[in-house]
This record gives structure tokens, sequence and C-alpha cells, in this order.
């Protein structure tokens, strides 16, 4: 990796940039250095190149297939048309060229023109491991899976070590439910590559994607043993224990994967999750708060610090934790919707407004927002607010039971006509949960009985 970033002759067509010089490069130099800069992703530089060798070497068809390639990155595809249209008459054996040429038509959403000049590519015998990943990433574009299998697959002959051809052959069988297939493959490729770490890791998630977290543990175990560092397999282990209930198996899991990873945060936060289903609350907490100690910042953690202190009684904790998370993350409507459930639960109504507001606001399809908030304003007293609201939240939600509280806000305001009329309209909707409306709302008690008598 250090000599490729050390490129000599980079170097010193960079002097030549710097210093305002012309040195001389013969054709294959300058198509290093254009390489050089392709593969770096640095297009600026490869075009750069690209002018300085069609002023050395005007001529030259190996530096204008390389300016082929530039133009294509810079989508300039006019004139990268007409470059084909110069180029195709003596370099159609030209392997170089004909791949240019699939890109092109590739880019331009034509798949099938694009796989026929990599046909064309393939009969130079070059560079075919990349020829037939090219040729079925192109039959995905034409949602063709079963045709991408046989060129991944033939990828993959060329160059066994091809993680992608690897992972895109299994992608395809999974499109295509051939789950047994895959199996197969899989097994096979690990009977003649058994150190493949990427091989066993697809081996794993394969069966963790199916629930059997027994095999899945297998592979991962292979894996650890393979390469011991592997913090994410780590992670995958303890999650299936997890899935299995093995709560104490999946600690121990992560307390290993503490030692060789440098962010822990999250690790120790898996921990607390792990005790609390062990219904060890105290070991729980410290788990969090050691998560916090390695990033103060993390809100799942506090937030998960809040649901402990509330199942033990400290709701002062359980709110402080809550207010800490949800400041960090104010765009998570359930964690303001824990924030309004702790206010209204400690009693402490008029804090939960805003919470109650924004919940209505970014979700106002859900009818117990508006009737959460319209509850907590009618327990302020704040009847006229309470109508404002429910006259907005009957526009969305035709429910009885907002008639009902609207019903309420309107006798309390010394409104009868209003308080009967929406009354009525509830009960019209459902005279069901009329007991239960008054075991909430007694001061309607005997409008009921008028109304229900007026009916009969």
């Amino acid at each position: 990796m250090e000599e490729f970033f050390e490129n000599e002759l980079a170097r010193k067509f960079e002097d030549m940039i710097e210093n305002n010089d012309e040195y001389y490069f013969d054709t294959e130099e300058l198509e290093d250095i254009i390489i050089y800069y392709l593969e770096l992703g640095d297009i600026s530089y490869a075009e750069q190149a690209v002018n300085f060798g069609l002023k050395l070497h005007p001529n030259s068809i190996e530096i204008k297939t390389k300016q082929l390639e530039v133009l294509l990155e810079l989508e300039d595809y006019s004139t990268a048309r007409k470059l084909i249209a110069e180029l195709t008459e003596s370099c159609m054996e030209s392997t170089d060229f004909l791949v240019c040429c699939a890109k092109y038509y590739s880019n331009l959403g034509n798949p099938r023109r694009a796989i026929e000049f990599c046909e064309k590519a393939l009969k130079l015998e070059e560079e075919q491991n990349f020829l037939h990943n090219f040729i079925a990433d192109e039959h995905i574009n034409l949602q063709d899976p079963f045709s991408a299998l046989k060129h991944y697959k033939l990828a993959l002959t060329f160059d066994p070590n091809d993680e992608y051809s690897f992972e895109n052959c299994l992608v395809c069988l999974n499109e295509l439910k051939k789950y047994d297939e895959a199996v197969e493959f899989m097994n096979s490729y690990l009977d003649r590559f058994p150190f493949s770490e990427i091989a066993w890791y697809e081996y794993g998630q394969f069966f963790f994607n199916r629930k059997n977290y027994e095999e899945a543990i297998k592979a991962f175990d292979y894996l650890l043993a393979i390469n011991s560092g592997s913090v994410n397999v780590y992670g995958n282990k303890a999650a299936c224990l997890e899935a299995l209930g093995k709560y104490d198996e999946a600690i121990k899991v992560y307390q290993e994967m503490l030692e060789v990873e440098f962010t822990k945060a999250f690790t120790y936060y898996k921990i607390g999750l792990c005790y609390r289903e062990l219904k060890q609350p105290v070991q729980a907490l410290a788990a969090f708060q050691r998560s916090m100690v390695e990033d103060p910042q993390f809100y799942q953690s506090m937030m998960e610090q809040s649901y402990i202190y509330e199942e033990m009684g400290g709701m002062k904790e359980a709110l402080h934790f809550a207010k800490e998370a949800t400041a960090l993350n104010e765009d998570n409507l359930d964690y303001q919707k824990r924030m309004a459930f702790l206010y209204i639960e400690s009693g402490r109504f008029e804090e939960s407004l805003d919470c109650l507001k924004k919940l209505v606001t970014q979700e106002p399809g859900r009818f117990y927002n508006w009737y959460a908030y319209s509850e907590v304003l009618m327990l302020l007293g704040d009847y006229e607010e309470a109508i404002s609201l429910l006259d907005r939240a009957v526009q969305k939600h035709q429910r009885a039971e907002l008639y009902y509280q609207r019903s309420n806000c309107w006798f309390h305001l010394k409104n009868e006509q209003g308080g009967r009329e929406d009354l009525e309209k509830a009960l019209e909707l459902d005279e069901s949960i009329a007991e239960d409306m008054l075991q909430k709302y007694p001061f309607m008690e005997e409008e009921v009985k008028k109304v229900k008598a007026r009916k009969k």
C-alpha cells in the first residue's frame, strides 16, 4: 500500500506540474500515471495526465483509451461517444477499449449493449474475472438473477478468493429462493477454502437470518478461531445467544468483545440489556453507567436507566435520565411519548404539554396523541384550549372518545347546547363506552341519561 501511494512516476509528474516544467514520458509511463490516478480516484490529475500525454503522443491509441476512461468518470458522454467512434476500427482487439464501451452503455442505462461488449472482450481471454462480474452486474440491472448467478460463479472460477463474486452468488441464490443450493454452495466453497473468513461469515449470517442460531454460532466460532480480533463476529455470536434466551452466555461473549474493540459504549449497553432480561437491575444499571462513561452522549443507555429507575420506583431519577436522553434525540417520538408519560405519572401535567404538542404535530394520524393531549388540558382545567384542540382532532378522527371529551368541556364552560350536541354524536358513534367515559367525566352523568331518554 505504501508503494502505491509513493508512486515515483506520479511524483515526477506532479513535480513537473508544480514547477511549470515539461518532462518527457513515454506512452507506457503515461499509461501507468493515468492508471495510478484513476485507481486513486483523483480524476483531476488523471485528466491532466491525459491531456499532457496527448500533447506528447497525439496518435497514441493507448492514451486515447485512457482518455475515454477519464471521460466516463467525468460523465462527459457526448465527447466519449465521439471518441468511441474514432477508436472503434482500431481498438476492437483491446480489452480496455471494449470495457470502456461496456461502461459507456451501462452508464447510459443500456445493460444489453454493455453485455455485448463484455462478451466480445471475453474472447480476448483477459480480465476474465472482472468481465464476468461486469456481465453479472448488468444481468442484475435487467432483473435476471438466474443469468447473473451463472456469471458470478464463472468469475469465482477465475479468482476463487473474489469476495464480491462469492457474496453476490449468495444474493442471487437468496433472490431465487434456492436456499438448499445456497447451503451446498457455501459448504462446497468452505471445503476448498476452510479458512475463508467471508465464507464463514456469510454462512453464519445465512443461518442467523433463518433463525437457526445453533448453526450460526458454529460458523461464528470457526471465524473467531481463524481471527480472534473480529469484533463484529463477537456481536453476531452474542446476538444468536440472546435469541436463544442464553443471556448469561451472551454477556460472556460481550465481555470477550470488550477486550478487542476500541469503542465500548454499545457493548456495555448490550450487556445492560442482557442483565435486564435476567431481571438483574443493579448489574444492568452498572453496565449502562459504564456505557455512558465510554460515551457520555450515548442516549440509549440513558433511556434504559430511566426504565430501570421507573421499575424500582425512582420516578425522579427515571425522569432525569429520560430528559437527558430526549435532549440528545429530540426527533425521537418514542422518547417524547415516554417523557409525556413520566411527566403525567409524576403529576407534572403542564410540563407534559410540550411533548404532547410535538406528538400531535408530527404524528397527527395517531388518535391517542390527540386523546392524551386533550385529557391533560382538561386535567389542567384549560377547557377552551382543549376544545380548540378537539376541533382539529375530530377533523382527522371520527372517534366517540373525542366527542365525549369535547362534550365534557362544553358542559364545564356552561355551554349546554354544545355539550348535548357532542354527547349525542358520541353516543351515536359508540354508546358502549359511555359508562367508561362517565367514570372519567362524571359531570355528564345526568346529561347522558337525558339524551338516552330522548332517544327512547
